[in-house]
């Protein structure tokens, strides 16, 4: 398979364009659409092929609105840690869009995953947690194929995510992540326009 210029353009623009998105549309997302993003995500490569992801698909208000609690109770405690200015500037971001997002997903990594049967992960078992970021960033990348955007929410403590799930002991929480239509598009990251951070330049060394 050799790709041709313009779909190498196209996927230029689908990575320009992926955001972190945390303003979205209330309006649910088509099942035939959710059944494309998790055959785009059981594409992205791991370690040993031992796919160690493993995705809860949160549809319970109770569940949804107890995640919202655990974000807010770390939010406030981040918020705590800078010098008043910093957190003038802070508060004032909106960091989730887990009020709004039809769509919310779980994201664990499987520890002790009996795909894969070690292969490439003896001395380094960290390449279990890299395949399931990479599983999300294909999931990321995917959702922007659909013209819907995804938000990955970090402010969260593991624990107390995993003892909300009750899951197996082995899975350890990787990210809780927000799906649907963004409620505007944007090709400028949020973090940049409002001034917090923006790109630095990075450089590969030569050796």
């Amino acid at each position: 398979m050799e790709f041709l210029p313009a779909q190498a353009d196209t996927l230029n623009d689908i990575l320009r364009w992926r955001r972190d998105v945390r303003h979205f549309r209330t309006d649910p997302v088509a099942e035939p659409v959710i059944d494309r993003l998790q055959g785009a995500m059981d594409m992205a490569p791991s370690v040993g092929n031992s796919r160690p992801w493993r995705v809860l698909r949160v549809m319970d208000p109770g569940k949804r609105a107890a995640v919202r609690e655990i974000f807010e109770r770390c939010n406030h405690e981040a918020a705590a840690g800078y010098d008043d200015a910093t957190k003038a500037e802070y508060v004032r971001l909106k960091l989730a869009g887990l009020g709004d997002a039809p769509v919310h997903l779980a994201v664990f990594i499987d520890t002790i995953p009996a795909e894969g049967r070690g292969f490439g992960r003896r001395t380094m078992p960290e390449p279990l947690q890299f395949s399931t970021v990479m599983a999300i960033h294909t999931l990321w990348l995917a959702a922007r194929t659909e013209n819907m955007g995804l938000g990955w929410v970090s402010i969260l403590e593991p624990a107390a995510v995993q003892s909300l799930f009750d899951v197996p002991r082995s899975w350890v929480f990787t990210g809780y992540l927000c799906l649907g239509h963004a409620e505007f598009a944007d090709d400028r990251p949020l973090l940049h326009r409002a001034g917090w951070q923006c790109d630095t330049p990075t450089h590969w060394q030569v050796y």
